[in-house]
């Protein structure tokens, strides 16, 4: 059987059959989390064992949103966010540690990356309610509040502190493919021996299919609905792909992207998707949102970096390059 789905900004299709000796079953189930569109596939020895490893695999997604949404109010980095300008808050080690690997990547990418983008949350809207181009002047503003230096962590009281008050950090980047890896460790933990975690295109996956074959992910060309650029295929590793062609405003007949250059305030250029693969999401996520914002040239040597991760790039002029 053969299955086409439409995961964010990408379209994965996964193959699969009813059959191994092994297992008996490969389970899946999509449901909204972290505001977006998961699903969970999992080779297990039977339909209620593998339901309940699935809920297993959501509660550990809702508690990381618990822990690292900017939206939810009761949230450690709601309260980091409040408190910017004002004082330090003490956050679990882990919710200091993802933060830690967030300014790795915005000091890797040279500031091409940064969580504290989402100061120009109330500049840019990509939820259909914007009806103008935002002014320079509140462009200006607001991207004088955007800066990973200014993010200040003490390792030893294990706290965060934004500098500049009206500050916030957020974790729409590397947040999705974070859980995705932590729910696929969770199911190794168990002794669950293959699945796939798709966190709205930032995929994590281990072992193989229930017809033995490796897990297939279709990249598909935007610039030619239905048409795929490349079919990966493994067993366990991880896919993510940043894109600005599902989620945009236009105005005066140009379209403005959701992935914000942290050092200009606008939509990144030139690029209309990147697509990572190598062994985490969080970290594939962390390369693809930098290079879309620094560009081609700049990009392919950033990942140059990273040997363990390979690229795939479709400029906005169409061109393809699998390298």
């Amino acid at each position: 059987m053969r299955k086409v789905i439409q995961l964010g900004i990408t379209i994965l299709f996964i193959f699969s059959t009813v059959h191994i000796a092994d297992a008996q079953v490969q389970l899946r189930r999509g449901m909204t989390l972290m505001g977006s569109r998961f699903e969970i596939t999992l080779v297990d020895r039977d339909t209620l064992t593998a339901n309940k490893h699935i809920d297993m695999v959501v509660a550990e997604i809702d508690r990381i949103e618990n822990l690292i949404s900017e939206w939810r109010p009761h949230t450690q980095i709601s309260e980091v966010n409040r408190n910017a300008g004002i004082k330090p808050v003490q956050v679990d080690r882990e919710v200091f540690e993802l933060t830690k690997k967030a300014i790795f990547f915005a000091e890797q990418s040279g500031g091409a990356f940064d969580i504290s983008i989402v100061a120009l949350d109330k500049v840019w809207r990509f939820d259909g309610s914007m009806e103008e181009m935002p002014t320079a002047e509140a462009v200006r503003k607001s991207i004088a509040l955007v800066g990973y230096r200014d993010i200040v962590l003490d390792s030893i009281a294990s706290t965060i502190f934004l500098r500049k008050k009206g500050m916030k950090i957020g974790f729409g980047s590397i947040g999705k493919g974070y859980a995705a890896d932590k729910g696929r460790a969770l199911m190794e933990s168990k002794g669950v021996q293959a699945g796939l975690v798709n966190a709205s295109g930032d995929l994590s996956a281990w072992g193989k299919q229930l017809n033995g074959k490796p897990w297939a992910v279709g990249v598909f060309n935007p610039f030619k609905p239905g048409k795929m650029v490349k079919i990966l295929y493994f067993n366990r590793n991880a896919v993510v792909s940043s894109g600005n062609y599902e989620k945009y405003v236009e105005f005066n007949g140009i379209r403005y992207s959701h992935i914000i250059n942290p050092k200009t305030g606008y939509p990144a250029t030139g690029l209309v998707s990147v697509t990572v693969t190598g062994p985490s999401a969080e970290f594939a996520n962390g390369l693809s949102t930098s290079i879309m914002v620094m560009g081609l040239k700049e990009g392919r040597k950033f990942m140059k970096k990273f040997p363990d991760y390979k690229a795939i790039y479709i400029t906005d002029k169409g061109k393809i390059i699998k390298k």
